[in-house]
């Protein structure tokens, strides 16, 4: 096999009119590349050629070293264009695509992952697939030419078996999206043995779950910070204070910018995959947001800052949206943008500075990745002080100004790419997560970032009433998946939880309706990941897996149950049930697949509570209420307010109704499981009922 490689400017392909930054970036790979659309399928069908479909997104290291290894190479294109039709998808974009293949592929081969790599029949049918493969044999694994080679012979020699594989496989594929519904009361004790089996898992030396490569998993931490709500376990905090810490300390956490890294190779949370990707930094910032509710250790509260900061400053938009990632690579090496020599912090801090900076962030002469250093903590700054004989605060300063120092000098270097595509469902996430920390930390620089993104969102991701799933370049396109819908129906609920304008509930409302009307199975309940006007695929998933991100089915029976309790629309209600019975055996059984949705059954179960306060925002006395009820992490509790003339307040919300002021004075109504007590005017009465 030739290594004769094609300049990657000399040739354009189908992909140069695309919007996605991914697609682009193979738009002068000598592969004759199509999106996936009715141009490629059709000429596969006409020329009666399989298909190879090639999906990976922006940010995958892996996805990068396949392009320059083999889809730059003219002798493996030349393979690919003779025998295949070729198409290249986002991942991103068509999320629809990525988990009907990668399904596939799993079943093959009992993994899956990115670039994911799927051998198809003219009608779409997967009879072959794998993710990474290397242009040679290489470690007992196929070369990249060996195996189109063989795909391409089998499938015209041998095109009967390869038919029957991939019909057989498809039909695996239906059986995915049919559930038995179990009739069992739902009942505590559910949640319970979830949180158990939950704990079993828990890597008590690193913190997360046991083994590497280690992903921060947060809806599993979401649960055990409701199991030790609901039951008191002091050791399921302890688990996720563990967690929380070791990353924030760790080499996934970026010390000098904030924010993210995907996960880490290794067990002790030190060696990430440098990418940055907008949907960890709003699951992890809220997570520690409510490791602060419930703490109140400061230490919480400033990575949830940084975070967020990072988000504003790297990954907005001038309209307000959230791009979508930021690179593992500058300069072609991979982490390059974050590592530092001995030498070059002690050039920029001087020799002292950079002394005590290089023992607190353990850095060394050898290094920890590739003769660089990964920032990270490797023991408590008062170890440091101590082993250096000064007070504690006094290196903090010297640390905040290496940092400083660092960030600025850092900024000069190449920046990874960025890919600025803005999707509708991991905007949502952002949304919410921006919103909970306006809330809670009382910032209102942070309620207009939530603001301005929802506005975005309703303006640009928005056609006919409908949700689009990206935007890119002045340009929204493809059709919402369920999970477009859920996430930003989430987010508009804890808006609406930062603001009080019912406008953010009446939209909520009417995207669920949407929701509702385009997603929802009546043949057996549950809600389809694509709208029934979708382009018609292979199958049409559910999704009801957590992954890196929560299912969205699990989102969408919450934001049916939290709308339902807002607006006292029982249908929603009966809706979220039928989920739970439709997922009750395979959540019992795998708790730590299905976190999210359990965390919906405990709001369902509850006790849960609603707080409706009446009076002037800026009223102390109503400003009191609301700092008591943010600082406390009450999952399952529901707050509206409405101002003495705020007819729109009560019209949404019918709780808000016939209450008033109590003596011409701010007052709260909590009511707990449908009993209500005596309306309260002062804040020590109100908090004696939060805290029971």
């Amino acid at each position: 096999m030739t290594t004769e490689n094609h300049h990657p400017f000399a040739f354009t392909n189908r992909l140069s009119g695309e919007t996605s930054p991914y697609l682009l970036q193979h738009a002068h790979n000598p592969v004759d590349w199509y999106p996936w659309g009715e141009a490629a399928l059709a000429r596969a069908q006409q020329e009666d050629k399989p298909i190879l479909l090639s999906i990976g997104y922006s940010a995958c290291h892996w996805c990068h070293v396949m392009e320059r290894e083999s889809f730059e190479n003219t002798a493996i294109a030349r393979l690919m264009n003779d025998h295949f039709v070729c198409i290249k998808v986002d991942r991103e974009e068509r999320a629809d695509l990525d988990q009907i293949y990668m399904n596939s592929v799993q079943m093959m081969t009992g993994q899956g992952g990115w670039p994911l790599t799927v051998f198809l029949t003219p009608d779409g049918l997967p009879f072959y697939g794998g993710t990474y493969f290397p242009p040679e044999d290489r470690h007992g694994q196929t070369g990249f030419p060996r195996l189109l080679l063989a795909l391409h012979e089998a499938y015209q020699n041998r095109r009967d078996q390869v038919l029957q594989s991939a019909r057989q496989l498809t039909e695996q594929l239906e059986s995915l999206n049919r559930f038995q519904a179990s009739h069992e009361i739902l009942t505590a004790g559910m949640l319970e043995q979830a949180g158990e089996a939950t704990m079993q898992r828990i890597d008590w030396s690193n913190g997360g779950f046991a083994g590497a490569p280690k992903f921060p998993n947060t809806t599993s931490l979401e649960l055990l910070l409701r199991t030790f709500r609901q039951q008191g376990n002091r050791a399921a905090l302890e688990a996720v204070e563990l967690t929380l810490q070791k990353m924030a300390n760790g080499g996934i956490y970026d010390h000098l910018g904030g924010g993210f890294h995907r996960y880490t190779v290794d067990a002790q949370w030190l060696v990430p995959h440098f990418e940055k990707m907008l949907y960890d930094n709003a699951l992890l910032s809220e997570i520690y947001l409510r490791a602060y509710q419930v703490t109140g250790h400061t230490f919480y509260r400033r990575i949830v800052e940084e975070t967020l900061n990072y988000v504003c400053r790297e990954m907005t938009s001038r309209d307000g949206g959230f791009y979508s990632s930021q690179d593992a690579d500058s300069n072609g090496e991979e982490g390059r943008f974050f590592l530092w020599t001995l030498g070059e912090i002690e050039s920029l801090l001087g020799v002292a500075d950079g002394k005590a900076f290089c023992l607190y962030y353990g850095i060394t002469e050898i290094g920890n990745f590739d003769e660089r250093n990964i920032l990270h903590v490797p023991r408590p700054l008062a170890d440091v002080a101590a082993a250096l004989g000064e007070a504690s605060n006094r290196l903090e300063e010297r640390l905040a100004r290496g940092r400083q120092i660092l960030f600025a000098a850092r900024e000069q270097r190449a920046k990874p790419g960025r890919d600025e595509k803005i999707l509708t469902a991991w905007n949502g996430l952002m949304l919410k997560s921006f919103a909970e920390a306006a809330r809670v930390l009382q910032n209102d620089s942070l309620r207009e970032v939530a603001i301005r993104n929802a506005v975005f969102l309703l303006s640009r991701m928005t056609q006919n009433g409908r949700l689009q799933r990206a935007f890119k370049d002045g340009i929204s396109k493809f059709n919402g998946y369920l999970e477009d819908y859920a996430y930003f129906i989430d987010g508009l609920l804890s808006l609406y939880g930062a603001t009080f304008d019912v406008r953010w509930l009446v939209e909520a409302r009417r995207l669920t309706d949407v929701m509702v009307e385009q997603f929802w199975d009546d043949a057996d309940s549950g809600f389809y990941f694509t709208a029934k006007d979708h382009e018609k695929l292979i199958s049409r998933p559910k999704e009801i897996y957590d992954g890196a991100i929560p299912s969205a089915t699990a989102v969408a029976a919450d934001v049916l149950l939290r709308l339902s309790g807002f607006l006292e629309e029982p249908a929603y209600e009966r809706q979220a049930v039928q989920i739970f019975h439709g997922l009750c055996e395979p959540a019992t059984r795998h708790p730590m697949a299905f976190s999210r949705l359990l965390c919906a059954l405990d709001f369902h179960l509850g006790p849960r509570r609603t707080v409706a306060l009446v009076g002037d925002k800026t009223h102390t006395a109503t400003v009191a209420f609301l700092h008591e009820i943010n600082r406390r992490y009450l999952p399952n509790t529901l707050v509206a307010l409405k101002e003495p003339a705020d007819t729109a307040a009560e019209a949404t919300v019918p709780w808000l109704r016939e209450r008033g002021q109590v003596n011409g004075q701010p007052a709260a109504y909590v009511c707990e499981n449908f009993t209500c007590h005596a309306p309260v005017t002062n804040v020590t009465d109100m908090a004696a009922y939060l805290q029971k």
